[in-house]
């Protein structure tokens, strides 16, 4: 107990002091001057004071630790390292790194001499690298140049170990040991000397690959470095580019952090944002399921455990997750049960024993569907209706759209299967919908677009013999691709060649 309040009152004591920042740069013109910080990759505004004689100085006690930067007109800038101590440094421009001299404060001393060290290191590692890259491997420059390589980075690791060593406990030496990779041993082998996993660097690797990264330490997510590593993690370099396979990484990841942490929101928020941005077909099961799991489940106290998200902003988001849950890669979306163009037979997909079925939106006063929807009965008619291909279609033919959605049926000679909310049955359901619900479909049914999210049209689901979901809004060109591979007939001529502006349109 004693040593805990030692380490309690140093703590207090540490934070309590005034932190100032203060700057002396030669060479540069009065000015306002910005202090920036990092949150992962992205820089942030943390401050502005006036450099007035050269001098310019900030308050520190604002800051949080990490590494920080001092940004000047045209975008020029130097970094340093906070960590709740007094900062004195005095550089020169335009050459600030080159010319920094630290006045006070350990962390900076530490963090400079390292700068220094690895800048020209950098430079010649990079000049032999393209040297290299020139010649064959069977060059004898191109050995020299290799043993040159290892030498330069025998010498950057023992500079980085030593300052680990010496400098133990530091700020610096974390940033620094997290920016180097783990040492991998040498593989097992049998009784032949022949390595028996021929991927265990590889896993070894991966298995270990935050080793070097205190997870706990908040600081570190105050720094680029740390969002790098994080990038490559979930990289290609790393894993495969598979919706589940990255949920199950960053499932198992995120649930390991502390989930108060900065690096927990940090590390969700990137996540989550990245894959929801994806342009890859099926990476929003990714963006779904981690808004799902940290941002719209609730504890037992009813708060969510995105902390750093108003509540506004949480129903906002979680407004339809529940809804596209359903629409994810490898998910079996809600039945659609209704009437056809006789508007007295119902029909639903699930009762389709095709091999393969097409669920397609779409509305008959629609551009890009007057389009693609003719297309989509030529690819029924030459190749998909022979090889147990189902086409069900759910048409807009509630109102005026009713007559006109049949007009376009027949006009366009539609024989693949065509469904809708008919007006009358739109008219009857709005009266009293219990007289179809259960006897005849569902509430899911009648109310599909919002069922599939349906917002724009046309809209493109293809499900599996099971009826589900193994691909998603893709045009006619990529449909024909996907179902001649997945059949084993792909080198079938095609019908339909890559259109980019429906490509486009179809994500």
């Amino acid at each position: 107990m004693k040593s805990i309040l030692i380490l309690t009152f140093a703590l207090i004591a540490s934070v309590g002091f005034g932190q100032k920042l203060k700057f002396k740069v030669a060479n540069q013109k009065d000015t306002t001057v910005f202090l920036v910080k990092y949150f992962g990759q992205k820089l942030y505004y943390a401050d502005t004071a006036e450099l007035k004689g050269g001098i310019v100085e900030f308050d520190g006690k604002k800051q949080q630790p990490g590494i920080l930067g001092v940004l000047f007109p045209g975008q020029k800038f130097f970094e340093f390292v906070y960590n709740n101590e007094e900062v004195q440094i005095e550089t020169a421009a335009p050459d600030f790194v080159g010319s920094m001299k630290i006045k006070k404060s350990e962390e900076n001393k530490i963090f400079i001499e390292y700068i220094q060290f690895i800048g020209p290191k950098k430079s010649q590692s990079q000049t032999l690298f393209d040297q290299r890259s020139k010649l064959k491997t069977d060059d004898p420059q191109y050995k020299v140049l290799t043993t040159q390589i290892d030498a330069l980075n025998k010498e950057v690791i023992d500079f980085q170990v030593n300052l680990m060593k010496v400098h133990q406990g530091t700020l610096v030496a974390k940033i620094v040991n997290m920016s180097m990779d783990i040492e991998i041993p040498t593989p097992p082998v049998d009784a032949n000397g022949k390595v028996i996993d021929s991927n265990f660097r590889f896993n070894y690797y991966r298995a270990h690959y935050w080793d070097n990264i205190d997870l706990t330490d908040d600081r570190l997510v105050n720094t680029p470095v740390f969002h790098n590593k994080l990038e490559y993690y979930f990289g290609k370099n790393m894993m495969v580019q598979h919706w589940d396979t990255i949920l199950y990484h960053a499932f198992k990841f995120c649930d390991a952090l502390n989930p108060k942490s900065k690096t927990f929101e940090y590390c969700v928020s990137w996540i989550t944002s990245t894959y929801g941005k994806s342009k890859i077909m099926g990476m929003d099961k990714v963006y779904i399921l981690m808004a799902d799991r940290y941002y719209c489940k609730r504890n037992a106290d009813g708060k969510s455990p995105a902390f750093w998200m108003t509540e506004e902003k949480l129903k906002e988001l979680c407004e339809k997750i529940p809804v596209q849950k359903n629409l994810v890669m490898g998910a079996e979306p809600p039945n659609v049960i209704l009437r056809d163009t006789t508007d007295s037979k119902w029909i639903g997909f699930k009762s389709l024993k095709s091999d393969y079925t097409i669920l397609y939106f779409w509305d008959p006063e629609c551009g890009h569907c007057k389009k693609t929807t003719p297309k989509l009965q030529t690819l029924y008619d030459q190749k998909f209706k022979e090889r147990n291909i189902e086409i069900f279609a759910v048409g807009k033919a509630t109102g005026e759209d009713f007559e006109k959605w049949k007009k376009f049926i027949r006009d366009n000679k539609l024989t693949f299967i065509n469904v809708g909310v008919t007006d009358p049955l739109f008219k009857a359901a709005m009266e009293d919908a219990r007289q179809f619900v259960p006897k005849y479909t569902t509430l899911e049914s009648l109310n599909y677009q919002t069922t599939y999210d349906i917002f724009s049209t046309p809209r493109v689901f293809v499900l599996d013999k099971d009826k589900k979901i193994i691909a998603k809004s893709i045009s006619i060109s990529q449909l024909e691709d996907l179902m001649d591979r997945l059949q084993g007939k792909e080198n079938l001529p095609k019908l339909f060649p890559p259109d980019p502006e429906e490509d486009e349109q179809m994500h």
